[in-house]
């Protein structure tokens, strides 16, 4: 405006003066006005460019929202399909194509391909017609003003409304909004928005809605962010969280990008050796593409990752000192990103929280874990709780942890809250804490107080204790491997004590892992023939026994007799034990002979050795016995059975609990005499002594109630036999859990009760609930497994459902072939109810062939 003033002057001085120039009081006058207008108008400017109501704006943002912007607000385009994100572009598509507006967040970590997602999804818009603006966020509120502003101006957004803005009657962000919102068949998309309390204006809460991000609009805002948190955005978006890609779409990505590296199966191997992160994958797949590449195939690739991480995945890139967007498509530093925004907003433990998690094993982690001890320990830096948990929570806002919720109410009782790793995040993190200092400092921390929290936890009474328990199982191999000769008594300790406390909870893949490892360690360190190792190789033949593997816990317990023999003689207490060990488990094999011939010789053994009243000795007998039970051989087993039930009772007395189970197999036997009454006294007697000397919560009472029942059923008893089952699993699940095989075989004699009401429908959807959760828990060839499917296959017959229970069969019989052999007669209990159905089946197809015939 002043200079537009000079001009005029200029111009008025260098021409002949017009008439009323040569009167003072009006050249004066309009000097004057025009110094006014000047000044209104300069201000007025500054108004529009710098007010409060469009703060961050800079001046001249008005003046060019009709130009072209500086940079391309097009879509990047995709070199590739985008695979595994069918559900997550579905959703998107639904909303694009709705009557009305939404406003999306697509977020996840660093990695997770939410730009790959958002670019698939403005290709996708664009192809039916609609108007695609995309937008990068730069931490620059004043740009993305300007931009959003040209989109507004791309849809046609009128004159009045930048009127508006100048005049002061409506903020820019309202007039472009205003616009918005009366417009519709849009997709404006602002990508990496991993800064969402700097977008502006102002600093208002992107969940008031006043600001840029509105989910008001009649068209879609996508949004991409690293913020996961829905505090962050508030209620009103649609937030489509990222996880990492399935086994098969990783193999497709790979193979997309390198077709010549191999087949879908190396592919998919692959894959899960990178976690399905779809950055990881895009790395490795361009890496082999190249053909001067040291690996080429799949397979080389991922067995070249262990030696090799640092160099193929861990390397730093030296733009990134240049140009920290380059981060974003770095593995090594895409995550140092969301780190540095932590550190800036004041959560400086989060980095060494994250390299202290990435120490431990790949596996879930007890939250209770991570305590301010333990970070202050081994970081040296000062830690409390409160400084801990916004730690671990900015961690989980930018999806570097996860830490899952209980999915039921009866999960939720004994849940334990817990922290999750991705595998990369992990791998690539603990590639960045120096060694040896302070990575050894640390893990001596960790090993301190993962000692600390086993001894806690087998502290905690009942059921309480057993969740956290199982997660703290996983990260005690690593524990015992590094220990020191000096310390390695302590952690074989910790490890035993804890594999004993899963053995009791049933949870017998946690303890076989634990066994495994101490088994291995103590070989390895004592050498084969310490007595400490036989005693573990014993200990992991019974945690295989446990779990149905009989064939290969017999093939310990045969080594482990021989070198018992051989090292410690045939005499010696744990010799007769690993014996009797080894004839329990090949009567659950079916070989009843062998197994007798075994129990024989250990009870004269016993008998002359330890003396005939001898623990041992009774426990010999009592499997001797049960073997005689199973060769079917029940007057001999019964008598047997009551000589060692008066022995019990004189020697240990009538409450101890062998003489409590060794008076439950005795009335077993008379089960199989016919003698039904007897038995279900006998049984009632057990469960009374074992409900007043153990209390009605112990594993031996549930037993005996479960055995009582089973008795009222053979008597005939049925609606008795199924109150008591019922009460059973109740029980069970409220004290053992619904996975643990005591549980799971209760509610299996429920189904069979049922049955035997004719209640074919309660039972059949039991049985197919029960053997969902066996295989599941014990796996699909457990033992326990195995009778349950042959089960649920009848109950399948009697409703006349031929088709699926002969599959069920057909799987069973392979199974038991497999385990036991074709002669084993759990084996022919599998032909002939294969047998059966099948006839069934061929009956039911003739009279279907026969049927239109007839009419």
């Amino acid at each position: 405006m002043v200079t537009i003033l000079v001009a005029v002057v200029t111009n008025y001085v260098t021409t002949s003066p017009p008439k009323w120039a040569e009167n003072d009081f009006v050249v004066w006058f309009v000097l004057g006005a025009l110094a006014v207008v000047s000044i209104g108008l300069l201000l007025w400017e500054r108004r529009l460019g710098s007010g409060p109501e469009d703060a961050g704006r800079p001046p001249a943002t008005l003046g060019r929202i009709a130009a072209a912007a500086s940079h391309s607000m097009n879509p990047p385009t995709l070199s590739a399909p985008v695979r595994g994100r069918d559900e997550e572009l579905e959703q998107i598509d639904r909303l694009v194509r709705g009557p009305e507006g939404a406003m999306v967040v697509v977020c996840g970590a660093g990695g997770l391909g939410k730009t790959t997602v958002a670019a698939e999804a403005a290709a996708r818009a664009k192809a039916e017609g609609r108007v695609v603006v995309w937008i990068r966020w730069r931490d620059d509120p004043a740009q993305l003003a300007q931009d959003m502003t040209h989109a507004a101006h791309i849809l046609g957004m009128p004159e009045a409304r930048l009127e508006d803005a100048r005049t002061g009657r409506a903020s820019l962000v309202d007039a472009v909004w205003n616009h918005l919102v009366t417009v519709s068949g849009w997709l404006i998309v602002i990508d990496n928005v991993d800064t969402p309390a700097h977008i502006g204006p102002e600093t208002e809460p992107i969940a008031t809605y006043r600001g840029w991000l509105r989910p008001h609009g009649d068209g879609v805002l996508l949004v991409t962010s690293r913020d996961t948190s829905a505090q962050t955005w508030g209620s009103g978006p649609v937030l489509i969280p990222l996880r990492p890609l399935a086994d098969e779409a990783g193999a497709k990505v790979l193979l997309d990008a390198a077709p010549h590296a191999g087949h879908e199966p190396e592919a998919e191997a692959l894959s899960v050796r990178l976690g399905g992160l779809p950055l990881a994958l895009d790395a490795a797949g361009t890496y082999l593409a190249i053909p001067t590449s040291r690996h080429r195939t799949f397979t080389a690739y991922r067995q070249a990752l262990d030696a090799e991480f640092g160099d193929l995945l861990g390397a730093e890139h030296p733009a990134v000192l240049t140009d920290p967007e380059t981060a974003r498509h770095v593995v090594r530093h895409t995550w140092d990103l969301s780190l540095n925004q932590l550190h800036q907003d004041g959560y400086t433990l989060a980095r060494p929280i994250l390299q202290l998690l990435s120490l431990f094993a790949l596996a879930p982690l007890p939250r209770a874990l991570i305590t301010p001890d333990l970070v202050a320990e081994a970081t040296n830096l000062p830690a409390t709780a409160a400084t801990v948990d916004a730690a671990l929570a900015g961690l989980h806002q930018y999806g570097l942890i996860n830490a899952p919720q209980p999915t039921s109410a009866h999960s939720a009782e004994f849940a334990v809250n817990q922290l999750h790793l991705h595998p990369l995040v992990r791998e690539v993190t603990a590639h960045t804490v120096p060694r040896p200092h302070p990575a050894e400092a640390w893990q001596n921390a960790l090993d301190r107080h993962l000692t600390q929290a086993v001894a806690t936890t087998l502290g905690i009474p009942g059921r309480a204790g057993w969740p956290t328990a199982r997660l703290l199982a996983l990260h005690l191999p690593p524990h015992l491997n590094r220990a020191t000769t000096e310390n390695f008594p302590a952690a074989r300790a910790t490890l035993n004590d804890l594999a004993d406390t899963l053995s009791g909870a049933g949870l017998v893949l946690e303890e076989l892992l634990l066994r495994r490892c101490v088994q291995d360690a103590e070989a390895l360190r004592l050498g084969p023939d310490h007595p400490d190792t036989l005693h573990s190789r014993s200990e992991l033949a019974a945690c295989l026994h446990s779990l149905g593997d009989y064939q290969h816990a017999a093939a310990l317990y045969r080594q482990n007799v021989a070198d018992s023999e051989r090292i410690l003689g045939p005499d010696h207490p744990d010799t007769l034990h690993s014996r009797s060990e080894l004839a329990a488990c090949l009567h659950d094999l079916g070989d009843d002979q062998h197994a007798a011939a075994l129990y024989r010789q250990n009870v004269a053994d016993s008998e002359r050795i330890l003396g005939p009243d001898h623990p041992s000795t009774l426990n010999s007998r009592n499997g001797l016995a049960v073997c005689l039970h199973g060769l079917r051989e029940y007057r001999q087993a019964s008598a047997m059975h009551r000589q060692n039930v008066a022995d019990s009772e004189r020697v240990l007395g009538p409450e101890h609990i062998h003489t409590l189970r060794n008076r439950n197999n005795f009335a077993q036997t008379l089960q199989s005499l016919g003698e039904y009454r007897q038995a279900v006294a006998l049984h009632q007697q057990s469960l009374d002594d074992s409900e007043r000397i153990l209390g009605p919560d112990h594993t031996r009472t549930l037993d005996g109630r479960n055995n009582l029942a089973l008795s009222l059923h053979q008597l005939g008893e049925c609606q008795q036999a199924v109150t008591q089952h019922h009460r059973n699993v109740a029980d069970s699940e409220r004290i053992l859990g619904p996975d643990h095989p005591s549980t799971l075989n209760s509610r299996n004699n429920l189904a069979l009760a049922l049955s035997g009401l004719e209640e074919h429908q309660q039972a059949a959807a039991i049985h197919r609930q029960n053997l969902a959760h066996c295989e599941r828990s014990l796996g699909s060839e457990h033992h326990l497994t195995l009778t349950c499917r042959n089960n649920a296959a009848m109950s399948l017959w009697r409703l006349g459902d031929l088709q699926p229970a002969v599959a069920l069969l057909q799987r069973n019989l392979a199974a038991h072939e497999r385990i036991l052999g074709q002669r084993h007669y759990l084996t022919q209990i599998s032909h002939g109810n294969l047998a059966r159905v099948e006839a069934a089946l061929a009956n039911a197809s003739s009279w279907r062939r026969w049927l239109p015939w007839r009419r």
